[in-house]
């Protein structure tokens, strides 16, 4: 009877092994956006480029920055296995200082959650000395 419970916990076990689901991957090319030292005011847009390198369609649910100074934007329609993405986020370049933020990816990959980094330096325009 033991032999009989244990050929059939194993049958059921590589059954459920093999039905497994297809799941979606998110594979960024980079996690880190350096934007370096840049002027105030200049363009802030920068760009998360992303493949689905699983095998079902990629639905990115939501994307978070981690203060109001960052905007992220996510694609609205499913990407396909194989198929590329992007996630565009903009910096507000009118704040003087370093650049530390974070956006939280939400998606239905296998990893749900993927933090994303942005990095750099907003300088003050330099100011003409008058002679």
């Amino acid at each position: 009877m033991k032999k009989v419970a244990l050929v059939l916990f194993i049958g059921l076990f590589t059954l459920a092994v093999s039905a497994q689901e297809k799941v979606a991957k998110i594979e960024f090319k980079s996690e880190t956006i350096d934007y370096g030292e840049i002027e105030k005011g200049s363009n802030g847009v920068r760009v998360f480029e992303f493949t689905n390198t699983g095998e079902a369609p990629l639905v990115i649910s939501n994307v978070k920055s981690s203060c109001g100074c960052t905007i992220p934007k996510k694609p609205e329609a499913p990407i396909a296995p194989g198929e590329t993405g992007e996630i565009e986020v903009k910096y507000d370049t009118k704040r003087v200082g370093p650049i530390r933020k974070t956006v939280t990816v939400t998606s239905n990959a296998d990893t749900p959650t993927k933090i994303l980094k942005i990095k750099g330096t907003v300088m003050a325009a330099e100011t003409a000395v008058n002679e």
